[in-house]
């Protein structure tokens, strides 16, 4: 496996020709990541970058006052629920927010998720003051790409898709081609990580030889976190599809949930 890099420029990137780009901007806790696309190619990219240059960029100016063709926000969340689209009522997000614990320095968002769950969840206001200046309309729940990029992999119900990264797990499981089963947890170590798997397989009935393990995130192969989870479930895989084309040197899977956002289109802050 290439060492992982955390900054990358390619010899074509051009912010000339950004409008014919894609940005795409991923927050986690005080910092961001982000890329930059031509058609399906990764052409830029950083991490680690602080916040403060989303709303008063210095070292970055160039790159994030740019206009772009497009532009994808992923934002980050610590408390959501989904709501069946058929139960959802614009009028009624006040009440769905009472089952979130949300705070004076909280604001809640609801977007669609998939056609058939809409997610309503909380952003800290000083993380929506720091995108404002891209158009709320232009950011989606910061797993949406990574949802997405699931459900186009034909998933079985037998598959549990696990991304694992900065001590938060997500996991994903479908029935029928629809979400049947999300949620996340903090983890600290490796038994933390197999416990919530345990308890997300029991919580779905499902028989852990049987059970299919899709991991992805900063589990890399043989480590003590899929080692631990080898040791009860027979079939563990990582799941690292072809978003973009990245060279060699980066870890595709180090970069998947930034990249899934590139599956994402504009919608309606409400």
């Amino acid at each position: 496996m290439s060492e992982q890099i955390y900054t990358f420029r390619d010899p074509s990137f051009n912010i000339n020709q950004a409008y014919y780009y894609t940005l795409l901007i991923q927050l986690s806790g005080g910092y961001f990541s982000y890329a930059i696309t031509y058609k399906k190619q990764l052409i830029a990219w950083d991490t680690n970058c602080n916040l403060a240059e989303l709303s008063n960029p210095q070292e970055l100016a160039e790159e994030l006052n740019a206009t772009y063709k497009k532009v994808v926000v992923g934002l980050p969340t610590d408390s959501f629920t989904l709501i069946p689209t058929p139960l959802f009522a614009k009028n009624q997000i006040a009440n769905y927010a009472r089952l979130l614990d949300v705070k004076q320095e909280d604001r809640v968002l609801a977007q669609s998720l998939d056609d058939k769950n809409y997610i309503i969840y909380k952003v800290d206001e000083k993380i929506l003051s720091a995108v404002q200046r891209f158009d709320l309309n232009n950011a989606v729940y910061s797993y949406k790409g990574w949802i997405t990029a699931a459900a186009q992999n034909n998933p079985g119900s037998q598959d549990i898709y696990l991304h694992a990264e900065n001590g938060k797990a997500e996991f994903l499981n479908f029935k029928n081609g629809s979400i049947r089963y999300y949620n996340n947890f903090d983890y600290k170590n490796e038994e933390d990580l197999a416990y919530y798997a345990s308890f997300v397989v029991e919580e779905l009935g499902l028989l852990p030889q049987n059970t299919h393990l899709k991991l992805s995130g900063s589990i890399k192969p043989e480590d003590k976190y899929s080692s631990r989870l080898a040791d009860f479930y027979q079939h563990v895989t990582f799941f690292n599809p072809p978003l973009l084309d990245v060279p060699e040197q980066i870890n595709a899977t180090q970069i998947l949930t930034l990249a899934a956002l590139s599956l994402c289109g504009s919608l309606e802050v409400l």
